[in-house]
């Protein structure tokens, strides 16, 4: 973990911008992921601004016109890991696999420093690398998620390759518990906890939805502690809003296990008026209420 850069008050301002530019894209722009920013805004605000240890970005901190899909002529293209700085051993990686999250680390990449706020004007416009849902050429992406499950698998891989290469840099993933639904995810959890994989910290942001409602009325999951546990790992359970837990968290120790952290979060989390609207995976703020919203930003 690098040296603590900003304060807990910072990092809460940040995470209340993020929730505020995306409210704001969600009233512009037709709709957007809304909820999934208000429960993990102060998650990736703080692995950004306290817990990750990356070097500057690199990428064009204006984000760039999308350079095409991956092909035999098109492989040197610009990648959005650029965003988090050089890859060395001794540096972390991220790898989001709840790639539906885009917005929010695009915001928290402005908040940071790491792309320009006027970046954010680009999000979801035609031509531009700043896709509502992230892919390998998106500011602060790793990789195209594809199937949930297939990114926290390349994630605990490349934690694996650090592992036996005697990196010291750490492997961070975001999930969301919509996914924890996927059976590849727990495929990776057993090798994660075969191979002893400490370098390899996952960020889980349980805010109890997916696309078709409340996870325990369409596939329940819990008890994620004794299920985790149960498959080998370290376990840290704690309010995904509380910036103080989210640091330590980073910081328990783990000797021959990797670490999960589960967030306990609300998806309405500092934008009450979305409370009568969840569980809802999209946002398409109702025409009746569009005043209301406006003027509940305008005071964020």
């Amino acid at each position: 973990m690098p040296d603590k850069k900003f304060s807990n008050e910072e990092i809460a301002r940040a995470a209340t911008n993020v929730r505020k530019h995306i409210l704001s894209l969600a009233i512009e722009r037709g709709g957007c992921y809304l909820t999934q920013a208000c429960s993990s805004a102060e998650i990736v605000t703080t692995l950004y601004m306290n817990i990750l240890n990356i070097g500057p970005s690199l990428g064009n901190p204006d984000t760039q016109l999308f350079p095409g899909v991956p092909s035999a002529q098109n492989m040197d293209y610009p990648k959005g890991s650029l965003y988090n700085g050089e890859q060395t051993p001794d540096r972390d990686r991220l790898f989001v696999s709840c790639c539906h999250y885009a917005s929010v680390i695009y915001c928290a990449l402005a908040e940071c420093g790491r792309i320009s706020q006027a970046a954010i004007d680009k999000f979801n416009a035609d031509g531009w690398n700043m896709e509502m849902i992230g892919a390998e050429h998106s500011p602060g992406f790793e990789n195209t998620a594809g199937s949930l499950g297939q990114t926290v698998s390349i994630a605990a891989g490349t934690a694996h390759a650090y592992k036996l290469k005697g990196n010291a840099g750490k492997i961070y993933c975001m999930l969301s518990d919509g996914e924890l639904e996927e059976g590849q995810d727990w495929e990776c959890f057993q090798a994660a906890a075969y191979y002893h994989l400490d370098n390899f910290i996952v960020y889980a942001d349980i805010n109890h939805q997916q696309v078709e409602g409340w996870t325990k009325d369409v596939m329940n999951t819990e008890p994620l502690t004794d299920r985790m546990k149960a498959f080998g790992w370290e376990v840290v359970q704690i309010n995904g809003h509380d910036i103080e837990a989210l640091e330590q968290a980073a910081q328990t120790p783990h000797p021959g296990k990797p670490l999960m952290v589960l967030c306990d979060t609300d998806p309405a989390q500092g934008i009450p008026p979305l409370k009568t609207i969840v569980p809802k995976h999209f946002v398409r703020i109702p025409k009746d209420r569009r005043e209301e919203f406006i003027s509940f930003c305008e005071q964020m």
